[in-house]
């Protein structure tokens, strides 16, 4: 509620009031022995009754022919109501010193009549009567610039202050609520050069998976960023701010990637396991067109992609090995993306640490991947004798590193909560002071500033950024400068350099880091991703995705996280196994082989479940007795998308008895493939005795035809001498029952039963070449003995199906 204005007084009589009201104040200045104690007879006087908020103030910078309007809030925290209650300003006498005193002034609490500067004439106090305990009442309070009878520019201190009386008490200030007014009659000096970063940056918001079609629909975490694109979400305000205001654009690649992801289909994994279609499309195509033409013809800085935590990397990540190398891939993936999006390079050569805190491992790490500019912040550089003012940001480190050290208030301003509209206000008014005040504080000495906010302002925040930017370019004692300008200035020889060693570091940033652990995770994925995208077809289907999921894993967004870091790391590593197991070997429905004979083919089974084909594995059998079983030779591997492969190894056996076999698959580098799979080949091969029966079988049949053959040239010679006819003598009859019964022997002792010839049953065209295995046993091929084929090599098996479901067994 805005309250009624007192009349119009002489300008004389406001001046002659103001000095009567402040002589006995003054008088009573050397009875305040310390501020602390200033402080303590204030809140006993009730100074702070009443808490006083200042919601906007307008201008930000005045000019001489300005109207200032103050608009708040005053609250009654006390336990009695104020009577006679009314707004009105100090102001201080003169302008503020350094910018230690805007520092002081911000923080104190409490009236103090010593310090709160002079009141303004009862003109311009607005009235609002009776203010009831827990009561709050709004305020408005216009007036001319010209009235607050301001002297030399410079920063002065404004407060808007609630007076009354309270039961028993006699009327005072209750409340205070303190901001400042920059001031800049005229002409400015020589203007201070700033570099103001505007960062695009989010959280990791792609998963590693992907859809099964031939576009890969993207799988998002959740649909936050969706939001944050929307019509006054975070990203979608600083996109809208940030394009008409001089500043240098400072983007995470992969917020650009997730963004054009958005644009066309994509999917939402619920924490469930459950997928839904994404919605976001729409503001996502307004949003990448929105950016596209706020940054252009403007200066483009892109940091390494899913903008990795260097301070991690530095401090945990050097302890695993390979972890560093992922700084540079990040930062060539960067690049690659900035040209793809924007159509032309941005600077990569800019590293960013978080809050700008370095040491001496930081500056190693971030300067690994080509990085030759390192963004600080003034109080994480040492020096020996610092000036009395605020030094330009360029400072050489040494190895031909540049720091720009970011200055540390400028860069802290908007921070804190700015939902409400007095932290706002408040900010921008300090945001402006300080930088005035470096304008002021070194007379004819040019300084170039730089501010590095934090890293993912949230809208309001931007906001109040937006606001402080257009208040500089009114006030006119600053100029806009990009980064490339900034690290050419001419360096302060008095300004900090030293870097601070790796214990220094602060510990509530360090308490924040990713753990070595992750960094393990990290890697281990990493190894089995390149382990397994070798055997691929379309090795790029999985490189991308899970190339770039890795690289999120390192986020500095992951800070204070630590179990969402730790469930993303999982879900990546998990997924990637998942697929992996998916080209594997079947198990053997009967884990016994039989194999009779000296040789046979043992058949192995491999499956490719993937959704493109595999190539360059190679699939080995190892042997428990090698002596007693030879497997045969690696067999190379290649199966398209969804099929399976069975391949058949020629295996030689020396000897009797049941060997164990190892199947295992290994890529083309010689690494192991999948999980093994075991099985029990049972050699049943004939003995050297068989083989003596059925030689002396042999051997008797030649004696048998040599004896038949003589005794018939000599029955044909005495057939000669001898009258024709007869019948032959009984000496014929047993060569021909010799003959017979050699012939049932030939090749009729089956593996199984190795006795000879009066051991077999039936004749050699009944007896089986390979005897049936016995049961929970599987058949090896394998090849009759005493079978030769042409040339006098033994003849291969015949090939057929066994019943086993995915296996070929040759016999």
């Amino acid at each position: 509620m805005q309250g009624t204005t007192v009349g119009p007084a002489r300008r004389w009589w406001r001046k002659a009031a103001a000095v009567l009201a402040g002589t006995p104040l003054l008088a009573g200045l050397v009875q305040l022995p310390t501020a602390p104690g200033a402080e303590a007879a204030a809140s006993a006087t009730g100074s702070r009754t009443v808490d006083v908020s200042i919601n906007s103030l307008t201008p930000v910078v005045p000019a001489e022919d300005d109207t200032i309007t103050i608009t708040g809030r005053v609250s009654n925290d006390g336990k009695s109501a104020v009577d006679g209650a009314r707004v009105g300003l100090r102001v201080g006498q003169t302008p503020l010193s350094s910018r230690g005193a805007i520092g002081i002034v911000a923080k104190r609490k409490g009236f103090s009549a010593a310090e709160d500067g002079r009141a303004v004439d009862g003109e311009h106090t607005v009235k609002l009567g009776e203010l009831r305990a827990g009561a709050s009442r709004e305020f408005s309070l216009t007036l001319p610039a010209e009235d607050l009878d301001l002297g030399d520019a410079g920063v002065y201190q404004l407060g808007v202050a609630l007076s009354g009386r309270t039961a028993g008490q006699y009327d005072q200030v209750l409340g205070i609520e303190r901001t400042f007014l920059p001031w800049q009659p005229g002409e400015a000096r020589e203007p201070t050069k700033i570099g103001y970063l505007w960062p695009l940056v989010s959280t990791p918001h792609l998963t590693a998976r992907t859809g099964s079609d031939q576009q890969q629909t993207p799988q998002f975490r959740d649909d936050s960023l969706a939001a944050e694109l929307a019509p006054g979400g975070r990203l979608q305000q600083l996109v809208a701010l940030g394009k008409d205001l001089p500043v240098t654009w400072v983007v995470d690649p992969d917020l650009l990637v997730s963004v054009e992801m958005m644009t066309k289909e994509y999917e939402i994994r619920e924490p469930d396991g459950s997928v839904t279609k994404g919605e976001g499309q729409a503001v996502a195509r307004q949003w990448m067109s929105d950016l596209l033409t706020a940054v252009e013809g403007r200066e483009l800085v892109t940091l390494p992609f899913a903008d990795p935590d260097l301070a991690s990397l530095a401090h945990r990540g050097t302890k695993v090995s390979g972890s560093i190398g992922h700084l540079k891939t990040a930062t060539d993936l960067a690049v690659k993306t900035g040209e793809t999006i924007f159509g032309r390079k941005p600077r990569a050569d800019f590293a960013w640490p978080v809050n700008g805190a370095v040491d001496t491992s930081v500056i190693d790490v971030a300067t690994s991947a080509g990085a030759r500019n390192v963004i600080t912040r003034g109080d994480s550089l040492r020096g020996e004798d610092e000036p009395p003012y605020t030094t330009s940001a360029v400072r050489p480190i040494g190895g031909g590193i540049t720091a720009l050290a970011a200055d540390t208030r400028l860069s802290t301003a908007f921070q804190g909560d700015m939902t409400g509209a007095e932290n706002s206000t408040l900010a921008v008014q300090e945001f402006l002071a300080h930088t005035l005040m470096v304008n002021r504080e070194a007379p004819g000495r040019e300084r170039s500033l730089v501010v590095a906010p934090q890293r993912r302002p949230t809208a309001h925040q931007a906001r109040a950024m937006a606001e402080a930017l257009e208040g500089l370019r009114a006030g006119g004692w600053t100029q806009p400068q990009e980064l490339r300008d900034a690290i050419q200035e001419k360096p302060d020889p008095r300004a900090a350099t030293r870097v601070p060693g790796v214990r220094s570091y602060p510990e509530a940033l360090r308490k924040q880091e990713l753990p070595t652990r992750a960094f393990e995770d990290v890697q281990r994925t990493q190894n089995a991703l390149n382990g397994f995208t070798v055997i691929l077809s379309e090795p790029d289907r999985v490189i991308t995705p899970f190339g770039n999921a890795i690289l999120r894993e390192m986020s500095t967004a992951w800070r204070g996280e630590p179990r969402a870091a730790e469930a993303y790391r999982e879900s990546v590593e998990d997924y990637l196994a998942g697929l992996t197991q998916e080209v594997k070997l079947i198990e053997k429905a009967q884990k016994k082989l039989t194999l009779s004979g000296r040789s046979g083919t043992i058949p192995v089974t491999v499956q490719n479940n993937l959704l493109q084909g595999v190539e360059d594995l190679k699939l080995v059998l190892r042997s428990s007795s090698p002596h007693r079983l030879d497997p045969g030779e690696p067999q190379s591997v290649e199966i398209g998308s969804g099929h399976s492969q069975t391949v058949k190894f020629d295996t030689t056996a020396n000897a009797n008895g049941l060997v164990w076999v190892e199947a295992q698959l290994y890529t083309e580098d010689g690494r192991p493939y999948g999980a093994p799979m075991s099985f029990k080949v049972n050699v049943t091969e004939i003995t050297s005795t068989v083989m003596l029966v059925i030689a002396g079988g042999v051997l008797l049949l030649v004696l048998a035809g040599i004896r038949m053959y003589t005794q018939r040239k000599r029955a044909a010679a005495r057939e000669a001498d001898e009258p024709a006819g007869g019948a032959g003598t009984a000496e014929d009859e047993p060569e021909t029952a010799g003959t017979t019964g050699t012939t049932g022997t030939t090749g009729n002792a089956s593996a199984e039963n190795p006795g000879g010839p009066e051991d077999a049953e039936g004749t050699g065209q009944d007896a089986p070449a390979d005897p049936a295995p016995a049961d929970g046993e599987d058949t090896a091929g394998a090849e009759a003995p005493g079978k030769r084929g042409a040339g006098g090599t033994e003849a291969g098996p015949e090939k057929s199906e066994a019943p086993d479901p995915g296996e070929r067994v040759e016999r």
